[in-house]
């Protein structure tokens, strides 16, 4: 069949559609006059052509309806349409059923724009499909908007990707820095504590000899801080309940005596790195004033509690031990340290003695600590 006569026969199957409805018809007036592109096809013809379109098809598309009728719906294809697109709609019209479909479509000046097609069957009475109605809707802007936030997600996406690469390249220049400032100070006090050993070694005054003891006992403390800080992988905060676990199993170790019965009541408690010293030297001072009023002389049993208990953080220490002169100066120290690491970080100390048995019981707020700690 000649282009003509397939143009010849859409028009007359167009003007019969037309014609079997009276002038007076709503639907033809509405399906002129609707701003929504609207066209029908007619399957019964080769190639199922356009037999009518509206005005709002033609302004949207750029062909007159002399140029749309005759033609199938494909001239609104072009190089960028996406061929699964067209195979979903051609097989829908294949099974005679409804389909809807998002589309690039392009005028006739070459121009693109995004059209959600809806396709619909039109049946008579005997069932059989004698049209398709589809209508049309140009919804570039929403796309190109979609297109915009996407890229602005995307750009968003890679400046957050690329600020967080800086901030961890950042963190580790930082970690590594402050492993390397622990890994120093654990050093020299590791040399202090050699220097202070050798000392009370070649010392012949027995004064001499317990005071540099009593010094090395709190610098030795103060490195073990400093290796835990070292080894740990966050840096910035510090484990007391693990430290007063190794502080006393080392100082009972090294008391080297079979009476002394160690029980614990021990949960993680995380500080703050800038806490970590003062938090030690409270527990180191707990545990050593047990040693000294008795536990390295007679032996007897060391309670260590550290956990937060009704919002507050807690160190307990306890000891039942039978008691020894203790060199009030040496007690004195202890007690003054003991006071200002505890002021250092807002912190109360109850002490409670019945006959043999002492309790120091050191409570600060947990909220003077909140930056790390957990329970």
């Amino acid at each position: 069949m000649s282009e003509d006569s397939h143009r010849d026969g859409a028009e007359r199957a167009g003007r019969a559609l037309l014609d079997s409805h009276v002038s007076e018809d709503p639907f033809a007036a509405a399906f002129k006059a609707t701003r929504m592109p609207m066209i029908i096809t007619d399957p019964r013809q080769e190639d199922n052509p356009i037999i009518f379109s509206n005005r709002a098809f033609s302004e949207l598309t750029g062909y007159s309806q002399d140029e749309l009728i005759g033609r199938n719906c494909r001239l609104l294809q072009g190089p960028d349409t996406d061929p699964a697109a067209v195979e979903r709609i051609r097989e829908a019209i294949r099974q005679e059923l409804p389909v809807s479909q998002d589309i690039l479509n392009y005028r006739k000046d070459g121009s693109t724009f995004w059209n959600a097609l809806f396709i619909s069957p039109v049946r008579n009475d005997q069932g059989d499909v004698i049209y398709f109605f589809a209508s049309q809707l140009d919804f570039s802007g929403i796309r190109h908007r979609e297109a915009e936030l996407a890229s602005a997600r995307q750009a968003a996406e890679e400046t957050v990707l690329r600020q967080t690469t800086d901030l961890r390249a950042a963190l580790e220049a930082k970690t590594m820095l402050v492993h390397e400032v622990d890994h120093r100070v654990k050093n020299n006090l590791l040399t202090i504590a050699s220097l202070i050993r050798m000392q009370a070694r070649i010392s012949t005054n027995r004064t001499v000899k317990d005071t540099l003891k009593s010094v090395l006992d709190r610098v030795e403390a103060m490195g073990m801080v400093h290796r835990k800080l070292f080894t740990m992988d966050d840096v910035a905060r510090f484990d007391v309940g693990e430290f007063a676990r190794e502080l006393v199993v080392d100082v009972v170790s090294a008391l080297r005596r079979d009476d002394i019965r160690i029980t614990m009541d021990i949960s993680p408690v995380l500080v703050p790195a800038n806490r970590a010293s003062p938090l030690a030297l409270i527990v180191n001072e707990l545990v050593g004033d047990a040693v000294r009023r008795g536990l390295k002389d007679g032996g007897g049993l060391i309670h260590v509690q550290v956990r937060r208990l009704n919002g507050h953080f807690i160190i307990s220490v306890s000891d039942t031990v039978e008691p020894v002169p203790v060199d009030p100066e040496e007690q004195q120290f202890g007690r003054l340290i003991l006071e200002t690491c505890a002021k250092q970080v807002g912190a109360t100390i109850e002490r409670e003695e019945r006959g043999v048995e002492t309790t120091v019981l050191v409570t600060l707020p947990v909220g003077n600590i909140a930056e790390g700690s957990q329970s």
